[in-house]
């Protein structure tokens, strides 16, 4: 076990609220016998920009907190202000996980982790020639990273921004030798030879309904991957599961998102059931 026995930590991010993460985490430490105290630090509620980063993580470090969760919209904003990033969050230029040891701030991205376990644990087996994901945003650089360190061979990204969908591409691809991304534009076309689809996009939540693709391109033997879990049953994959697809919802990439985090700040290596118990009892 790690030697210290409590813990401090923090979500930085704006609209944050709602967030499950700090119950989810807590309940992880309940359970594994440690004290850990986990403040949500949102930026709209305090009325505060992203400029007011570097006071926040000062005020973090004199305060003595272990870690910090960061979300929308500093993700990218924090990386000049850390010592040091992981590969990871190097390689996906964004952070959403901060360990502070020693004095010294050091940036991980459990993001892409959270997405690959997910997938792992649900879609054992599933074909992973072609893919088409949909969204070039900040998730979706996680999702294609994951897709790809999954063992993707051909990945199509969509985004309706097409130099979006491109520069991710950039980024990405001279990291993959073995594998190949390109970025589409034919939906219909990319879907047809696809023999998976990932939706990366906000497309499906509450506040924005709707579908990334048109559902009549779905068929049968295609799987269907969600990074959106509120709802839990998005209408891309309700429209799928009708088909009788392989599908996997958003809720496991929120939760090993939060595991692998939760090891990274004590160095215990969580029991994954209690953040799935935790999550469902909040609404799932």
């Amino acid at each position: 076990m790690h030697p210290k026995s409590s813990f401090l930590v923090g979500l930085i991010g704006s609209g944050i609220a709602a967030s499950r993460t700090p119950p989810m985490h807590e309940a992880a430490a309940d359970a594994a016998g440690i004290r850990y105290i986990y403040k949500k630090i949102d930026l709209a509620e305090l009325k505060l920009g992203v400029e007011t980063l570097p006071e926040l993580l000062t005020a973090a470090r004199r305060m003595g907190f272990d870690g910090l969760n960061v979300t929308h919209p500093c993700k990218q904003a924090i990386i000049p202000l850390l010592d040091e990033l992981s590969p990871d969050a190097e390689a996906l230029g964004a952070v959403n996980t901060v360990v502070l040891r020693s004095g010294r701030m050091t940036g991980h991205n459990t993001d892409w982790f959270g997405f690959a376990e997910n997938f792992r644990r649900n879609m054992q087996g599933a074909p992973l020639g072609r893919v088409v994901q949909f969204g070039a945003g900040g998730a979706g650089s996680a999702v294609a990273f994951a897709l790809m360190k999954l063992g993707v061979r051909e990945l199509t990204i969509i985004d309706v921004d097409l130099a979006k969908a491109q520069s991710l591409v950039d980024g990405l691809s001279p990291q993959f030798a073995d594998g190949r991304l390109e970025a589409g534009q034919d939906v219909a076309a990319a879907v047809a030879a696809a023999d998976g689809i990932v939706n990366a996009t906000p497309i499906g939540m509450d506040k924005y309904p709707g579908t990334p693709l048109p559902t009549a391109l779905l068929r049968p033997d295609l799987w269907v991957a969600e990074i959106v879990y509120f709802p839990l049953e998005t209408a891309l994959l309700r429209a799928a599961r009708a088909l009788g697809c392989r599908t996997v919802d958003g809720g496991g990439m929120a939760i090993f998102q939060g595991t692998e985090a939760f090891r990274l700040f004590t160095g215990i290596s969580p029991d994954p059931d209690v953040f799935f118990a935790t999550f469902a009892s909040l609404g799932g």
